[in-house]
């Protein structure tokens, strides 16, 4: 991991000192386009890696006076903005990966692959909290809460908030430097295809949101989608937790923990519906309705049948993927936690078992109970 003193230094280059000094060399990076800002030749080279590009000011009339407004469009500049905030994404998660996950992880004593699950969630639960939070604070300001036909009224939308822009920015930076940390992270090969499933599909979702001007329908999405996956994170951070608990002091391992993960079962339900009930209103009703049909690359304007099909599509296919994890998942705490009773059923001593005599008073009860209900 970057930042970490090592008492034995691997060879230059080799796959063991990248891995350990990634962040540092990542950080050399960042400070070479940082000194570019210092002198005017590379100045406007450099801007373009730092700052939001393609900036346009309209005039809004209002009674008192005309008011300029800047809004943005995007452009192929925007890859290197991409590109800076990426290698910020690595640094980040290296600060959080060495100062805060690592203390915890010597202190819960976890195995290898509780490790890798706990480093996996602990870093994605910070990103999906600042992610919500941030997009809650975007969504606000906008009309949907009070008009939800904002998000086809007008298309295309080629214009966005600094706000809106720079949340894209950032969320397409961070799921591209996920790609790169499956190697920095060492992660293990069993758990590399599900990790690619999902960094690949935040980036296909979240890009082509930003390029075909539905950025409203996208920031919508997410906002719930990540505070659903902030609740399984958080649970899954604390049954590791409440795990080492019941090991180590209440010394009890047959504990089932798995109730923490109710709240967000119900919740990834609900959100899966919704996600299916806006994308429906939108491409089936709101914008196969609007007045600017057509597809022109100029305009930004994507609303024609074959594209509305293809994103309606591509949307529910993923839902119903996800809805199918889901559902394999819970079937496999409910035959853990079914093992769980029939070991604690095999652990109960031949003298607490009833005897023959009271199993047979117990059925003759039953009998008269139930014809006395009829």
């Amino acid at each position: 991991m970057g930042f970490r003193k090592k008492s034995k230094s691997p060879p230059v280059l080799s796959h063991e000192f990248v891995i350990q000094n990634h962040a540092d060399m990542v950080s050399c990076v960042a400070m070479i386009v940082l000194l570019g800002l210092m002198f005017e030749m590379t100045a406007k080279f450099a801007i373009m890696f730092i700052t939001v590009q393609y900036n346009v000011t309209e005039t809004l009339d209002t009674e008192d006076k005309p008011e300029p407004v800047s809004y943005y469009k995007y452009g192929p500049k925007d890859m290197a903005t991409v590109f800076f905030y990426l290698l910020i994404a690595i640094i980040l998660h290296a600060l959080i990966q060495e100062y805060i996950l690592d203390k915890i992880n010597r202190r819960l004593h976890l195995s290898k692959t509780k490790h890798s699950k706990f480093n996996e969630s602990g870093q994605l639960a910070t990103f999906y909290s600042f992610s919500f939070i941030w997009g809650c604070s975007i969504l606000t300001n906008e009309e949907f809460v009070t008009n939800p036909t904002f998000l086809w009224e007008g298309y295309p939308h080629i214009h966005m908030a600094f706000q809106v822009k720079f949340f894209y920015i950032c969320q397409i930076a961070y799921w591209f430097h996920a790609l790169p940390e499956l190697y920095f992270q060492k992660v293990r090969k069993e758990d590399i295809p599900r990790q690619l499933y999902y960094i690949c599909l935040y980036i296909f979702h979240i890009t082509g949101a930003y390029v075909l001007n539905l950025h409203r329908l996208g920031l919508v999405l997410l906002v719930p989608h990540y505070l659903v996956e902030l609740l399984f994170h958080a649970s899954r951070l604390f049954y590791f937790n409440d795990f080492w608990i019941v090991q180590t002091v209440v010394k009890r391992p047959g504990l089932c923990l798995s109730r923490r993960f109710t709240l967000w079962a119900l919740l990834f339900v609900i959100t899966r519906l919704l996600t299916l009930t806006v994308s429906v209103l939108t491409f089936g009703f709101g914008l196969s309705r609007t007045d600017n049909q057509g597809f022109s690359l100029a305009e930004g304007n994507f609303n024609v049948l074959t594209v509305r099909v293809t994103c309606l599509s591509a949307i529910c296919l993923t839902q119903a993927w996800m809805m199918w994890k889901f559902i394999n998942f819970q079937l496999k705490k409910w035959r853990e936690q079914s093992q769980i009773q029939a070991s604690k059923k095999k652990a109960v001593s031949p003298k607490s078992r009833p005897s023959k005599k009271d199993s047979r008073g117990e059925t003759f009860l039953k009998v008269i109970f139930s014809l006395v209900l009829i």
